[in-house]
């Protein structure tokens, strides 16, 4: 028969041929394994699921970890501080040599058509008995010079494709023709003032676009000249009435679109929109194209 640990209770003699010392250790062993178990299997009953140890981290690992994230966001913080001290606001852009040339050539042309202007005067057939022109934007204009660039944006052509009504008079025909290479203009008829003020017409009410929908906002605005709504909103614009530059200034400019690819070809001409200048009864075919 062999001997085990369990046949014998731990006395002070150990079995015959076992060491004192090693038998001591050995039972030492057995009561802390079984003291052990019994901690699990009574801490598995109460809580019903298993037991999970959490990892150790050593303290000073963690303080070193803690000092390393400080030093990374301090000096994250120092380097966008740096970058802001270089590049204020928008980033830096790099610009060709071509689009330097071309803004130059550019200028000096409006230059030179400027002053060929003041000494020939270009007549402009069959406006006499005109009232209303409508000027939309249709070509590009950097590199332009000042007096060009002040005219369009005196009237409201700061975007591409965007239009606007004017009175014909002699100023504002003389201011035409400075614009008129980035613009195509021409005399509309009534239903094509309809068709921009029902379909594109906008108005700023405190400081936000909105659209002409209530004939309320419009005769707060504009109850003063006699204008209560959209109908008489048209008539005053193809009229070109007593009240028309109040009633221009009420009207945000007109943003016409165009398919993203419709109107450029593979050289870059406009195809579609056409060229530049004066259209006559022409305009009319282009509103209904953009709008």
């Amino acid at each position: 028969m062999s001997l085990t640990a369990a046949h014998y209770l731990p006395t002070t003699h150990a079995p015959p041929g076992v060491n004192m010392a090693d038998y001591t250790c050995l039972w030492a062993e057995v009561r802390a394994t079984s003291f052990r178990f019994a901690l699990l299997s009574c801490g598995e009953a109460m809580d019903g699921t298993e037991s999970r140890k959490l990892p150790r981290v050593p303290e000073n690992l963690l303080k070193r970890r803690k000092k390393y994230q400080g030093l990374k966001a301090a000096e994250a913080k120092r380097a966008l501080e740096e970058k802001r001290k270089l590049q204020p606001g928008k980033q830096i852009k790099f610009k060709r040599l071509e689009s330097f040339v071309r803004d130059s050539r550019r200028k000096l042309r409006d230059d030179c058509r400027i002053r060929r202007m003041k000494i020939y005067r270009k007549k402009i057939p069959n406006i006499s008995n005109e009232k209303l022109a409508f000027v939309v934007r249709i070509t590009d204009i950097r590199g332009v010079n000042r007096p060009v660039m002040k005219i369009l944006k005196f009237f409201r052509l700061t975007k591409i494709f965007s239009g606007v009504f004017l009175k014909l008079t002699p100023e504002t025909l003389q201011m035409i023709q400075v614009i008129e290479p980035y613009v195509a203009w021409g005399i509309p008829n009534l239903k094509s003032v309809r068709e921009l003020i029902l379909k594109r017409g906008e108005a700023v009410v405190n400081g936000k676009k909105k659209p002409l929908t209530d004939n309320m906002m419009i005769e707060e605005h504009l109850g003063k000249y006699g204008i209560i709504c959209l109908e008489d909103i048209i008539h005053e614009l193809h009229s070109a009435g007593d009240h028309f530059i109040p009633v221009n200034k009420f009207l945000c400019p007109f943003q016409l679109s165009i398919s993203r690819h419709a109107g450029i070809n593979r050289k870059g001409y406009l195809t579609e929109v056409g060229d530049p200048g004066n259209r006559g009864a022409g305009i009319n075919q282009l509103i209904r194209q953009l709008n």
